[in-house]
Order: C-alpha cells, then structure tokens, then sequence
C-alpha cells in the first residue's frame, strides 16, 4: 500500500518544488555492464532542468555520453523525506578557451548557485583547466516521499 505522502509520477511538479529548494544530490547512471554509478553532486535548479558542472575524466560523464538516462536523489532534512527524479541528461562540449560557450555556460551555473566569483578570469582558466562539461538533467518523473 502506498504511503499517502508519496509521490508518484503525476506529482513530477511537488518533485521539482522540493528538488528546487536544495542543490545537492546523488545522481545516478549506468555503467556499460548495466550496473548503477552514484555520484555525489551539486545542482542548481534551472526552470524544470538542473545545471550540473562535471568534467570530461569521470567515469559518470562518460556513462552519460554513451546513455543519457539518469536518476537524481535530492534527500530531504531527514530520512523519511526524499525525491527521485527521472530524466536523461545533455552535455555540452568540455570547455577548451575563457571565452567559448561552455565556459560561459559554468559561469552562468555559478552565478545561479554562488553568485558572483571574486576572480572570474581564474575561474575560467581553471574550468578549462579540469575539462569541464555542463550537463542538464531533464526529469521527466518522480518518486519519492515528502511529510510534512
């Protein structure tokens, strides 16, 4: 039987709401063998997507660029209270100059997260630097439980 408070895939809308006042979570994707990768991660809610900055090297990008399907864990304050919203994910390029698409794209992440960085143009070298990629989480269901 199912909780009264849980959520099924005709509340993706609640899912967002909850989603959208945290940016932290556990993102899932699948290894070659089909097996689940969890990665740690830090979001920021964009309209009904989520920008995450990732870089080239890992082994979650990589998953990614071979199957986009992913899921987002976004706890609650307390165990009882959860999200899992899922969706595919898009990546952009890595950022190779301060100046092109993707390095702008990490800068406005930043800005909608943290807000202004002390030192821009050190941040830029440095997303060039690591290989960063910005991927954008679309959900497209949810599940989960919310009380309270």
């Amino acid at each position: 039987m199912a909780c009264p408070n849980s959520l099924s895939g005709m509340e993706l809308t609640q899912a967002l709401a909850f989603s959208h006042a945290r940016q932290r979570g556990v993102l899932t994707t699948i290894r070659r063998d089909g097996r689940p990768q969890l990665s740690n991660i830090m979001y920021v809610p964009r309209d009904d997507d989520y920008l995450i900055s990732v870089t080239e090297s890992r082994k979650k990008t990589k998953n990614l660029r071979r199957d986009p399907r992913a899921a987002l864990y976004v706890p609650g304050e307390d165990f009882w209270n959860f999200v899992v919203l899922d969706g595919t994910v898009v990546l952009s390029g890595v950022a190779t100059s301060v100046d092109d698409d993707v390095t702008a794209g990490l800068v406005d992440y930043y800005r909608r997260g943290a807000g202004e960085h002390p030192d821009w143009e050190d941040f830029k070298a440095t997303m060039v630097k690591e290989g960063r990629v910005l991927a954008t989480f679309r959900p497209t269901t949810a599940y989960g439980m919310i009380q309270g």
